[in-house]
């Protein structure tokens, strides 16, 4: 089905309303010397591991879908989180079942380069690009032989925290309840409400937006069927996990669709929410001496209350994970250029292509740091805080799967930086991230309907 142009006007509408973009005002700032550190090569990374210390949970940003230099410098990080703190897990903002097969991918036998091409495809809901990629190929390469020499429980995990992929986990969760009678037949019955909108997230959405009835008695009575079910039964501690979890995306997720059809805060909460439950479960799951790494936009990871957001009523999962931990616990790392190409579409659900990104707008927090000298650096927010004129709310660039670089000067958020993040991490120019090909299914779009 195709979503109503008009449905499509008012999501993004409301999308630029609730993220706080401000259009095309330009608010002055004069300039200022900002204390940076070179980032030349991963050794530059030094200081940032040493200002890790021994946080357990560690953020990584972005500020696109579709930049190769985020993608990369993210991966770097995480190698040396793994390899010198101990880090043993990597959270992304993808999908739960797509993401596990990944983490039984890697801590399996050696596999080669084709084999890992062969496994992203089934990333294959748009936009395809955000986890099936060269640098995620990469990535997920060197995982499955980092883990060839460790332990069973000290193997690194792979997951995914976000809610999307409703019908997909009621189709993972069935193996595990078969010859249980009464979970099955719970389980049909969420499978029979949601069959007449075609595992599409969207036309359910619509069709429950003035609807008095929808799925969510359903997938409740599933969810805590299932929890007491795992409850009382013998099972090892991950079948519990993957149980639950499926139950508990599709919960969530048809939470979500309904408030989705609205496009009001209260989408964007739940989704976040999710996030940030589905790390607290994973950490429990670890034990005490857990740490992990997450991977997520910079809209989802940098700390809400320090933006716009807060006064829409939006909290995200950076602003949880540190209230969750304490911010002793957590460091979160924003990511930003001033230039370059990125990998987006022009409409949504639209054809991959490869952008312009212009100059970031005047003022600016990407156009201070270019400024201050059109190189790559880290930037700490220990040393910015004595900056009186960075305790002020500063425009910081955030661009979406969906994105018009003749109307970029709105993808900006008003954001007090040395509060949002721990740290910056800034790519003067970017170029943009190398999609593989892969055969899109028909299913509802991951990130919709903000884009982020």
């Amino acid at each position: 089905m195709k979503v109503p142009l008009a449905f499509k006007y008012i999501v993004g509408l409301l999308t630029i309303l609730m993220l706080g973009c401000k259009g095309p005002t330009v608010v002055e700032t004069p300039e200022m010397k900002i204390p940076a550190h070179p980032l030349q090569n991963e050794d530059d990374l030094d200081a940032l591991i040493n200002q890790i210390g021994d946080r357990k949970i560690v953020l990584l940003g972005e500020a696109s879908h579709g930049t190769a230099e985020y993608y990369s410098w993210r991966a770097a990080i995480s190698k040396r989180l793994i390899q010198e703190k101990g880090f043993r897990m990597i959270a992304i903002e993808g999908e739960w079942a797509d993401s596990y097969r990944v983490n039984q991918f890697i801590k399996g036998d050696l596999k080669d380069s084709l084999q890992v091409i062969s496994l992203l495809k089934q990333y294959d809901r748009w936009p395809t690009w955000m986890w099936n990629n060269d640098e995620i190929a990469k990535l997920v390469s060197w995982l499955n032989r980092y883990n060839q020499d460790q332990l069973s429980k000290e193997k690194v995990a792979f997951y995914g925290m976000d809610v999307y992929c409703l019908w997909e986990s009621m189709d993972e969760l069935m193996p595990y309840i078969q010859g249980n009678d009464s979970l099955t037949r719970m389980a049909a019955a969420v499978r029979k409400c949601f069959q007449p909108y075609s595992a599409d997230g969207i036309q359910y959405a619509i069709a429950v937006r003035d609807a008095a009835e929808n799925c969510r008695a359903q997938t409740l009575q599933l969810y805590r069927s299932v929890l007491a079910y795992t409850a009382s039964q013998a099972l090892d501690e991950e079948t519990k996990l993957i149980m639950q979890q499926h139950t508990l995306v599709a919960l969530n997720g048809e939470k979500y669709y309904c408030a989705a059809a609205k496009s009001n805060a209260t989408s964007w909460n739940i989704r976040d929410r999710h996030m940030g439950t589905t790390v607290k479960r994973l950490m429990d799951h670890h034990g005490p001496d857990a740490k992990m790494i997450i991977w997520a936009h910079n809209t989802h990871v940098g700390d809400a209350r320090y933006t716009d957001m807060a006064a829409a009523g939006m909290t995200n999962l950076g602003q949880m994970i540190r209230s969750f931990y304490g911010p002793g616990q957590v460091y979160i790392v924003g990511f930003g250029s001033y230039i370059g190409k990125v990998t987006a579409a022009d409409s949504w659900g639209g054809s991959i292509r490869t952008m312009r990104v212009p100059k970031a707008r005047r003022g600016s927090w990407e156009d201070l740091l270019h400024k201050n000298g059109p190189t790559n650096k880290l930037i700490f927010s220990n040393e910015l805080r004595g900056n009186a004129q960075l305790r002020e709310a500063i425009g910081h660039r955030a661009i979406g799967v969906q994105y018009d670089p003749a109307t970029e000067s709105r993808n900006y958020v008003p954001s007090i930086i040395p509060d949002r993040y721990d740290a910056f991490l800034f790519v003067d120019e970017t170029t943009a991230l190398k999609p593989l090909p892969v055969t899109r299914k028909n299913e509802p779009p991951d990130t919709y309907p903000s884009g982020y």
